[in-house]
């Protein structure tokens, strides 16, 4: 799926229908108990930081979302049936959270309790306005400071219609968003033919979150993981690191507005000869941070890369059709000594990733409380990424194109660098995030530049290896 921002997602002029948890539900919900199960730490992680940046006086908009078509007249019962029916499949998207003093208390609502109340809009002529509704109404309702924190709509045309829907991050991640247009077009499909669905159970994320915080709790500030990232972070000036090329910022100064940089690096045949090549290294993720830390050394001269790279948590199948936000972090270091070329880098890295991908496992929120550093947030964002998914097995994903399905993400303020590279059937999809500097432009650009002249440069030499005669001699 191509992530990108709702500026640039094709959205056209038409009516805009709105579908909310109904009133009827939030007052069921203020009514509940508590649910004992804890949040993960990632979502604490970020509901404290979301509520620390509100504190020093900046509304920081953290959503993701989704954007596709249906084509055709749409049956708008149909698709608030489906609409509902995904919700239910979701635990996470019927569970909150209240503070109690400084503590986070989840509750959850029954599924008999969930409803979805649906609103006309009305009718946008000029796409522009639309645009900016669509990402006023989403920065209010999928907000990571209330709840309900999700809002879906829909633009209806004569020739078909657009579904956007909009989560703050604390329910989704990206591999989340990126199965919804498949399960939403087979859901609706259903209802419009009166059929039911074919259903397996789907893992409840709550669950997870419960079952991942008491494994995290029973580790102290004397276990090896949280002394491996001690180490890290010492290294790191006592901190985690930021994309190490120069960015324009001044060191205390206010959090940076972020732009967006987006486009197709390279094309299918190119990312696949690049696969081939990286293979025997573990793949395309081990070739994308090898030749990062190649072009960052060019662009900023750092002799050693250090970087947290993002890794999925859904260890088990049961996981692996639900919604939630099940990424963890493991810690790389890649020294320019030791990998001065492609190749050397690429065998650092596999070594980097082989020794330290279990650290993802555990939550990095747990380990820097035990770490007791100052780490209080102040940005969106903990830490830079370079992020690769292959995405192409996910269902529906060879309809993408024809779908105009997006991965919608909020692009408003942060210090870091977020890059997000999707293997799509046509490509390798580049996104990034990065702060609104002159000097960061030119730096990400000249990094976009430089890593697609790695990738065609290492594709070109993978098929002269593939093309060349073999020696039958021996």
């Amino acid at each position: 799926m191509r992530i990108t921002d709702i500026q640039r997602c094709e959205v056209r002029a038409g009516r805009l229908v709105e579908w909310a948890l109904s009133p009827a539900t939030v007052t069921a919900a203020a009514g509940l108990p508590e649910d004992p199960r804890p949040p993960a730490y990632v979502q604490e992680s970020h509901i404290r930081t979301a509520r620390s940046v509100r504190e020093d006086g900046l509304f920081v908009p953290t959503w993701l979302g989704t954007a596709f078509d249906i084509p055709g007249r749409v049956d708008l019962d149909a698709l608030q049936d489906a609409l509902r029916s995904w919700t239910l499949r979701h635990e996470t998207l019927r569970s909150g959270f209240r503070w109690d003093g400084d503590e986070m208390r989840r509750f959850t609502c029954d599924t008999e309790a969930v409803s979805l109340h649906r609103e006309v809009v009305g009718d946008f002529p000029d796409a522009a306005r639309l645009v900016q509704h669509l990402q006023d109404r989403f920065d209010a309702a999928a907000n990571a400071l209330g709840w309900p924190n999700f809002l879906y709509t829909a633009v209806i045309r004569d020739d078909g219609t657009s579904v956007y829907m909009a989560f703050d991050h604390s329910n989704v991640d990206a591999y989340s968003i990126q199965r919804i247009p498949a399960e939403i077009h087979e859901l609706y499909a259903a209802a419009v033919e009166g059929r039911p669905v074919e259903e397996s159970p789907v893992g409840s994320y709550v669950d997870f979150c419960e079952i991942e915080r008491a494994d995290a709790d029973r580790i102290d500030d004397t276990h090896a993981i949280v002394g491996r990232w001690r180490e890290f972070v010492q290294r790191c000036n006592g901190k985690l690191p930021n994309f190490p090329v120069e960015l324009g910022l001044e060191p205390g100064g206010a959090l940076p507005t972020q732009k967006l940089m987006r486009e197709m690096l390279v094309d299918a045949d190119a990312a696949a000869a690049f696969e081939s090549y990286c293979r025997p290294f573990g793949g395309s993720l081990v070739g994308v941070l090898a030749a990062t830390s190649l072009i960052v050394h060019e662009i900023g001269g750092q002799p050693v890369y250090r970087a947290v790279v993002p890794f999925h948590t859904r260890v088990k199948s049961k996981w692996s059709d639900s919604v939630g936000w099940y990424v963890g972090g493991a810690p790389i270091e890649v020294s320019i000594d030791q990998a001065p070329d492609f190749p050397g880098a690429l065998a650092t890295v596999r070594a980097e990733l082989q020794a330290n991908r279990s650290l993802a496992r555990m939550p990095l929120a747990r380990v820097l409380r035990l770490l007791g550093s100052d780490f209080r947030p102040n940005s969106p964002d903990l830490y830079s990424i370079v992020s690769y998914v292959d995405a192409r097995g996910i269902p529906g994903s060879e309809r993408w194109a024809e779908r105009a399905a997006y991965g919608l993400v909020r692009v408003s303020y942060g210090d870091q660098v977020c890059i997000w590279l999707n293997r799509l059937h046509e490509g390798l999809w580049f996104t990034c995030r990065y702060p609104e500097t002159d000097v960061a432009y030119k730096n990400m650009r000249l990094y976009v530049e430089r890593l697609r002249d790695v990738i065609l440069t290492v594709a070109r030499e993978q098929r002269a290896r593939e093309l060349a005669p073999h020696d039958l001699a021996g």
